[in-house]
């Protein structure tokens, strides 16, 4: 029983999983730096609804909310503020 063709099978796959990381690299950080902004986003969140009440401001704790905040920062969170006063 010859074992060369079991080890060549698993270098290959090695080669092969090797240069699909190489090419999602780049996009990969990004999703990965996408959710920690938008984690940040959604913490900001929380912490505004506790005391957004005693301003009389309101916005919703939600994924879509944290990701547009993960996405435009600063200035997400007043389009999300002018939105909020636009829609009331």
């Amino acid at each position: 029983m010859n074992p060369m063709p079991g080890y060549t099978a698993w270098c290959l796959a090695g080669l092969i999983l090797c240069a699909a990381l190489l090419l999602l690299r780049r996009p990969a950080a990004q999703l990965l730096r996408l959710a920690l902004r938008s984690s940040v986003g959604l913490a900001v969140l929380a912490l505004f609804s506790q005391v957004g009440h005693l301003i009389g401001v309101s916005l919703g704790v939600n994924l879509v909310n944290a990701l547009v905040l993960g996405v435009l920062g600063v200035p997400g969170f007043g389009l999300l503020l002018m939105l909020q006063w636009m829609l009331r």
